[in-house]
């Protein structure tokens, strides 16, 4: 590659062997990094373009500037100036597009018939080298921001999301209100004098600089035709040279933690718990740790090892003993236990070694995936940024095992991007056991999400109304939780013995399976894409299944029973990929 605006290429990115798209990475000389996908067999082909910048970089008095920027930047640039010429295109060769917005990200994609790809990829770069952010445009699309809003209220994820940034350090950029609403983006600026559409050129100007840009493209095209393609359209992309904004502090301080100087032993201000009024009837417990960025230690991920045994669901795990639990303070009290015996036991290259089995069967065998969705997350993993401790936070919320979060933006080498969320390499038990030194009731954060609250609340959360009430946990409950003991229930898993290590295909066979007086039996056997995969069917007969409303909730009720009491066999299969179901319907029950 001798074209001047490409810096550097590599092709020999990473990949799982079973993957037969073909990929080239290219880093342009304005600093945009490209990800190019050929797939000679898709039907649609893709792009997606991503900015490193987010709600975090909002203005502080224009709540919701950069998603407004995200909307605007759809209607009309100087090429192409009319309003709907983008998705009109994309309409017309059975396309489709859309963004969205998240603290450091911006992310825009489309996808569309394969013949089309360079008509709509020269609309689609026109939001990054000349948007008009017509005036006339301005005042729909704040209310388009608006209803966006409106249809989030009664949601109870986006209210416990914005209520977990309220009660955060209210000087750190996520305590912001990332969306946005009429009163952010017109009332208030209005009353302040403030003009909107300058602030958006301003914020655009600002921040939209190719060195914060990752793209991906997909189409039917050679690496060779992509290639002219992205560099013919986004080689002018401008670099302004603008530093990835970092957030050196965490945003949950010591005024949020309630943690004094001295540690436990020193405690002014107890851990707080959050009774928290949900819209729908749901009751969940949230118990949430900060811990320091490990964006940098990917191939380590103390917090994947950490997860995967904290989660776990086999015998001996937590969630075994919580079942027959009810009681909050009983729960946590028991969470610790389990967070005492990983602390006596150490960490445990054997589990480590798992986790690295279990990822790499799942990156050799994973699912292809749809083109915009693909294009979009891969534009995401694009970025390349220098790692600073505190600029990427993580929350580890220990339960529920499903609602385990890490807020983590992850950016790798080129050659590195399609394989990193897999990569497991480094055994690190320093990484392991700093983490679990975070683990402690003197850090810790408990919410409880419950209707039985109503009445009992004195605060509500700006921007969705929701109802909580903050209170300290007492320093009694602390000390209780700080000197739990171990527990003789509590084991680590066993060796998992679903984990794969032969993965030869079988000849075909001549003679199918036979039928017997009980059942009769079909069976195909893969001759097109001879991957070590079974998929198995059964169907269960009865008269008595659904012969009325009682034996159809008995039958109900006794699959759930049965798959409760799988569980803990189940889950080890469950993690090297043999999923099962059962179901029951009209005729009996369908097991997979």
């Amino acid at each position: 590659m001798t074209d001047p605006a490409v810096k550097m290429v590599v092709d020999d990115i990473i990949r799982s062997p079973e993957d037969k798209r073909v990929y080239r990475g290219l880093e342009f000389s304005n600093g945009l990094k490209v990800m190019l996908v050929s797939d000679p067999t898709t039907d649609k082909s893709s792009a997606a373009l991503d900015v490193h910048i987010g709600s975090l970089s909002d203005p502080d008095n224009i709540s919701g500037l950069a998603h407004f920027c995200e909307h605007m930047l759809f209607l009309g640039t100087k090429k192409y100036p009319k309003e709907n010429e983008y998705s009109q295109f994309l309409s017309e060769h059975a396309g489709s597009s859309n963004a969205f917005t998240s603290g450091e990200h911006t992310n825009y994609y489309f996808d569309i018939s394969h013949e089309h790809l360079q008509g709509a990829l020269d609309r689609f770069a026109q939001f990054f080298l000349c948007p008009l952010f017509d005036e006339s445009c301005k005042d729909r699309e704040v209310n388009a921001v608006d209803s966006e809003h409106e249809k989030n209220l009664m949601n109870d994820a986006w209210r416990l999301f914005q209520l977990e940034k309220a009660t955060g350090n209210p000087n750190h950029p996520f305590s912001k209100f990332g969306t946005g609403n009429k009163l952010t983006l017109e009332t208030r600026p209005s009353q302040q004098g403030i003009d909107v559409r300058q602030e958006l050129l301003h914020f655009h100007s600002t921040y939209y600089s190719s060195n914060l840009m990752g793209l991906c493209v997909l189409g039917r095209e050679s690496l060779d035709e992509l290639t002219s393609m992205v560099v013919q359209l986004f080689g002018e992309v401008e670099n302004k040279n603008v530093p990835i904004p970092e957030f050196p502090e965490h945003p949950f301080q010591e005024d949020q933690l309630k943690v004094s100087p001295g540690g436990l032993q020193d405690l002014a201000v107890n851990p707080q718990f959050y009774k928290v009024v949900p819209v729908k009837d749901i009751r969940n417990l949230y118990v949430t740790f900060p811990i320091p960025d490990l964006q940098r230690y990917y191939k380590s991920n103390p917090g994947h090892y950490l997860g995967h045994l904290i989660g776990h669901e086999g015998p001996g795990s937590l969630l075994s003993e919580l079942k027959s639990k009810v009681h909050v303070e009983d729960i946590i009290f028991h969470m610790f236990q389990y967070i005492q015996k990983l602390r006596t036991e150490g960490p445990q290259e054997w589990v480590f070694q798992e986790c690295k089995d279990l990822n790499q069967v799942a990156f050799r065998f994973k699912d292809k995936e749809r083109p915009r969705g693909y294009t979009s997350k891969v534009a995401g993993l694009l970025h390349v940024g220098p790692v600073s401790s505190g600029r990427v936070w993580v929350w580890l919320a220990a339960l529920p095992p499903d609602n385990a979060r890490l807020c983590l933006l992850q950016y790798y080498p080129l050659r590195e991007v399609l394989a990193a969320e897999y990569l497991l390499e480094d055994f690190r038990p320093d990484l392991i056991q700093m983490v679990l030194d975070k683990l402690r009731p003197e850090y810790v954060r408990v919410a409880v999400v419950s209707k039985s609250f109503e009445g009992q609340t004195d605060k509500t959360e700006e921007w969705y109304g929701t109802q909580y009430r903050q209170e300290d946990i007492s320093e009694a409950t602390v000390q209780k939780w700080a000197n739990a003991d171990l527990n003789g229930k509590f084991k680590l898993p066993t060796r998992n013995e679903f984990i794969p290590t032969n993965f030869e295909i079988y000849p075909l066979e001549k003679e199918s399976p036979s039928d017997t007086a009980m059942s009769k039996v079909w069976f195909k056997q893969d001759d097109k894409f001879f991957l070590p995969k079974a998929c198995l069917n059964f169907e269960f007969f009865s008269p008595f299944a659904y012969v009325d409303p009682l034996h159809c909730n008995m039958a109900y009720l006794y699959l759930e029973l049965l798959k409760d009491s799988l569980n803990e066999y189940a889950y080890a299969a469950e993690l090297a990929g043999l999923n099962y179901d059962l179901q029951n319907t009209v005729y009996g029950m369908h097991a997979s």
